[in-house]
């Protein structure tokens, strides 16, 4: 391929990219969630006044609902505040620069790992099958941290691969990887676990450097980790998110099931139960059980998981990659490949489930998108396998013209369900998932905000679906951070009892029977919090038409 050639289709790819991740990035999805809104709002916090919404300096880990997430993402935003202000798509750009850059590192990791023109090629196709991944666009389109730690490890393997040639490049993937753990709480755990099996495939290649680039790459690494372990022990709470949605916690259902089979088998005297139903071994069980579930061809290819994760009626991953992902494994450990290409890739593959497989909610697109871009290199290897097959056949029932026939019919196969997921995502999503994504709130504050000092008292529910309505209101308002610690700010579970809301503005559950008393007041609220004949003076819908939220004044 000319040179030339090869870098117009690079471009192109990029551009390709950066079209599917930019395109009315504010717009859709419809709307920004709770964390969207609490990530703008932090961001928004510190760059005005240094501090959180729960006043804490500089965090390390922004406390956002007590999920005490790495704060990283929130700093990323602030520049896009300073430019553009307060908005869904300042919270989004970082996630989507980070997608495109996502991309571009796949390109030369996968030159990185495979040699020659054939590592041109897969380098290139691997690029392209990332940059209109459903899985990676679904999360490079939101604030979402995962996948900007999904763009740091890419970084981290890629620089430590290089470094093995040329030493500096060693400082740039310690750089990289202790940055990771800064913006999602899995890498914590996927991130030591991927470089020590680096570590152990490249160990003669690493026993070769020189020791003062691999003590000054474990200096730099311990330096830019170090405020984040000192975070962590001196505030215990930070990993409770953590805890809380873990097996290991005594907060999940799993364990009160597990605890009541295991005290009916010791009063019944079942001796097997009891071996069973140790904790211990359930524990053993949910975690494999966790792991498996992440291969579950459904959940890939057709369903996915929560809404917020993929398009409607859509998987994860294109349906026409499945055939060529199975080629692209097959050709891998079998085919013509360096031990340590084959050694790495799986290395990636078989550890990115393992952070989401101890904890209840799986499989979890968010929590595993490291396996990105694993499926796009194996789908890539099977697209190259299955041109060399299918051309090389030489049989006269099946020549090749019928070859062609059959690859064309793939392709046109593969357009096709490219082109029904653009319309899934840019078309149907916003009717189908606007509830989803807590649509409603800009249009009702857009609506009130003229009319909100006229009012005594503004009460708004804070019950689902319209649970930490707050953050919205904090958001669209673009409320003053200073004014609003000196009110108190937030507290640990919400607010305080004496401190339920800022200005005029009150969030608690709308009881009807005893608020419709109340004078001078204006309700915000569920359809279902108001019985026929108040004076509602708005009705919002979603975008599918159903009802979101009602405006009643009293």
């Amino acid at each position: 391929m000319n040179k030339k050639i090869k870098i117009l289709i690079f471009f192109l790819i990029v551009g390709v990219a950066a079209v599917l991740r930019l395109w009315q990035l504010g717009q859709i999805p419809p709307s920004p969630d709770w964390d969207e809104a609490a990530l703008g709002y932090n961001a928004y916090s510190i760059m005005t006044t240094g501090k959180d919404e729960y006043g804490k300096l500089f965090p390390v880990i922004l406390q956002s609902f007590d999920d005490y997430k790495p704060a990283l993402y929130a700093y990323l935003v602030i520049p896009f505040i300073k430019l553009i202000g307060l908005n869904t798509l300042a919270v989004r750009l970082p996630s989507a620069i980070f997608g495109i850059i996502a991309v571009i590192s796949t390109y030369f990791l996968t030159k990185e790992l495979f040699f020659g023109k054939k590592g041109e090629y897969l380098a290139l196709l691997s690029a392209f099958l990332l940059a209109i991944s459903p899985w990676h666009l679904q999360f490079s389109r939101i604030g979402f941290e995962a996948q900007v730690g999904l763009s740091l490890n890419l970084l981290a393997v890629l620089f430590l691969l290089k470094g093995l040639k040329k030493y500096y490049y060693l400082l740039f993937s310690a750089f990289f990887a202790s940055l990771s753990i800064y913006v999602y709480q899995s890498e914590k755990v996927y991130l030591p676990i991927l470089l020590l099996s680096l570590v152990i495939i490249f160990w003669r290649e690493i026993g070769k450097i020189p020791k003062r680039w691999l003590a000054s790459s474990v200096v730099v690494g311990i330096v830019l980790v170090a405020p984040m372990l000192l975070s962590i022990i001196s505030n215990q709470d930070s990993l409770l998110r953590a805890k809380g949605v873990s097996v290991f916690s005594d907060q999940t259902q799993f364990l009160k099931q597990n605890a009541q089979k295991y005290e009916y088998d010791i009063e019944s005297k079942d001796y097997l139960g009891i071996i069973l139903d140790n904790r211990r071994f359930e524990y053993v069980k949910a975690i494999t059980a966790g792991y498996i579930a992440h291969f579950d061809l459904n959940w890939l290819f057709i369903n996915g998981d929560i809404e917020r994760h993929h398009a409607p009626f859509m998987g994860l991953l294109y349906l026409f990659e499945l055939p060529l992902i199975l080629i692209g494994m097959y050709q891998l450990v079998y085919g013509k490949f360096s031990k340590k290409t084959k050694l790495t890739i799986f290395a990636i593959f078989l550890i990115a489930p393992i952070p989401a497989s101890i904890t209840s909610g799986v499989p979890h697109a968010v929590r595993t998108i490291n396996f990105l871009p694993t499926f796009q290199i194996f789908t890539a290897i099977g697209i190259l396998a299955l041109i060399s097959f299918v051309l090389n056949i030489k049989s006269q029932i099946f020549n090749i013209k019928i070859a062609k026939i059959l690859i064309v019919s793939y392709f046109l196969f593969a357009i096709f369900n490219f082109t029904y997921y653009i319309n899934q995502y840019f078309v149907q999503q916003n009717y189908y998932f606007s509830q989803n994504w807590q649509y409603g709130y800009k249009q009702a504050i857009d609506y009130i905000k003229p009319i909100a000092g006229r009012f005594d008292k503004i009460i708004v529910t804070n019950e689902r679906p319209l649970d930490q309505s707050y953050i919205f209101f904090l958001f669209y308002l673009k409320y003053d951070p200073e004014q609003y610690q000196k009110s108190g700010g937030t507290v640990s579970g919400g607010f305080r009892e004496e401190h339920s809301g800022f200005a005029n503005y009150t969030f608690r559950p709308i009881d009807w029977e005893k608020d419709k008393n109340l004078s001078n007041t204006l309700f915000i609220g569920r359809p279902d919090d108001f019985p026929e004949g108040n004076k509602t003076i708005k009705k919002i819908n979603y975008l599918d038409g159903s009802g979101a939220i009602v405006i009643v004044q009293n």
